[in-house]
């Protein structure tokens, strides 16, 4: 499984963006496994859908990657309080790293301080 960051999805939904290649490239090379994002980074991806208009599209988007949505856990606020404590990320961020430990999943990202937090973490990227 791979848990994906807004970065991604967002690269991926929108044609201009400048990771665009990197994010095609991404999903392309892990087709065979199992795409999740957290509910809050799910959240993340769809404003920008929601205020162009676009939601359709981008509910369709997720569909075709199949990517599976990963709800906080009931001990969720401490640990989310715990890993914004420890690495300074806005608590998306965090989010994105409580879906992974919690799936014991790879972690994919453009963003690069979230990425050296899931290294600092000891999870595995994609």
């Amino acid at each position: 499984m791979i848990v994906l960051d807004a970065s991604v999805l967002i690269a991926h939904y929108w044609r201009g963006d400048a990771h665009r290649a990197r994010a095609d490239d991404l999903l392309r090379k892990h087709v065979d496994r199992q795409f999740a994002a957290s509910a809050m980074t799910l959240a993340e991806f769809l404003v920008g859908p929601v205020k162009s208009g676009s939601l359709t599209k981008a509910m369709a988007t997720l569909a075709d990657l199949d990517v599976l949505q990963i709800d906080l856990p009931v001990d969720a606020p401490i640990r989310l309080a715990e890993l914004r404590a420890v690495t300074c990320l806005r608590l998306p961020d965090c989010c994105v790293l409580l879906a992974a430990q919690d799936q014991n999943a790879a972690l994919a990202t453009f963003d690069d301080r979230l990425r050296q937090a899931a290294l600092d973490l000891g999870l595995q990227l994609a």
